[in-house]
């Protein structure tokens, strides 16, 4: 599979990326959102940074949102499209962006889970057009299921391991 190392954003790719994640977290009152593509790399991170290993954080996101995929076509489902992770404090609202990469939302009490949806729907479709736009340019063509996890194992390896 063809990780966030085969292609690479413009200048103004990454731009209209923060421009888009910014809008959004204003609307939202989210505190922060990553963008990590499905192999586990982090792409990018708007907003308040995070207090935590965002390295692990986005190699476990991946492994997460590939684990619920597999659940979703056990129950008949060909995907999750989004998933949520609410805690008492702090929750996660993770989304899918142009088949390649998932938005990672981090919230707390100042922003409401429906909020966070509801903007995070008009986010998400700004974020399709830009990558796919790049993926387009760059010849960057549609993810394969095989390999997905490679890099999330290892990392799940060595911190657990």
């Amino acid at each position: 599979m063809a990780g966030a190392a085969s292609w690479s954003f413009s200048e103004s790719d990454f731009k209209q990326i923060q421009q888009h994640l910014t809008a959004f977290l204003r609307e939202s009152n989210a505190r922060c959102a990553l963008l990590v593509d499905r192999t586990g790399q982090l792409v990018a991170t708007v907003g308040e940074p995070p207090q935590f290993d965002s390295t692990a954080f986005a190699s476990l996101t991946a492994a997460d949102f590939s684990a619920n995929d597999q659940l979703a076509k056990m129950i008949g489902e060909p995907e999750f499209a989004s998933l949520v992770h609410q805690g008492e404090k702090e929750s996660m609202y993770l989304a899918d962006v142009a088949k390649r990469v998932i938005l990672v939302v981090l919230f707390d009490q100042r922003a409401t889970l429906g909020l966070v949806k509801i903007k995070a729907k008009g986010a998400v479709e700004n974020l399709n057009r830009v990558f796919e736009e790049m993926f387009n340019r760059v010849g960057a063509g549609p993810t394969q299921e095989k390999g997905l996890l490679e890099g999330a194992e290892d990392e799940i390896d060595r911190l657990f391991g």
